[in-house]
């Protein structure tokens, strides 16, 4: 089936901000009572959506291992499909999205390294030393 337009259209999440947060922040113990507060299609939505961004991939793993295939083909077609074999095939899906977090790393060198300015012109035109 091919995916809805709504889908691609948008890039808006299926969900609140609030929500989104909540899910985010969420140990794994707590995770599926948030995914089981919403609907079906829109927890197929919310999976395709965290699916998108590399930070959220381990939970949207988690949500789309909530899902049918046919919601997620549904909604996201061959990329649905995809993440509801990936959904199956990780192991213990709400610990997935605790685990996979990536830490931020900060650059320890500076940006730019900038020349120290050299002012020779002043010294040739000035009519006092020369």
């Amino acid at each position: 089936m091919l995916p809805s337009r709504d889908a691609f259209d948008t890039d808006s999440c299926p969900v609140g901000e609030d929500l989104l947060g909540e899910l985010y922040r969420a140990d794994a113990n707590g995770l599926p009572a948030l995914v089981d507060s919403v609907s079906a299609d829109v927890r197929a939505m919310l999976a395709l959506f965290c699916y998108r961004r590399t930070h959220l991939h381990g939970l949207a793993i988690t949500i789309a291992s909530t899902c049918t295939e046919k919601d997620l083909s549904q909604f996201g077609g061959r990329v649905g499909s995809a993440l509801y074999a990936q959904s199956r095939g990780a192991r213990g899906g709400a610990a997935v999205a605790a685990s996979s977090r990536k830490p931020i790393s900060l650059s320890t060198k500076p940006l730019s390294v900038m020349k120290p300015f050299e002012d020779d012109l002043d010294d040739e035109l000035d009519p006092v030393t020369a």
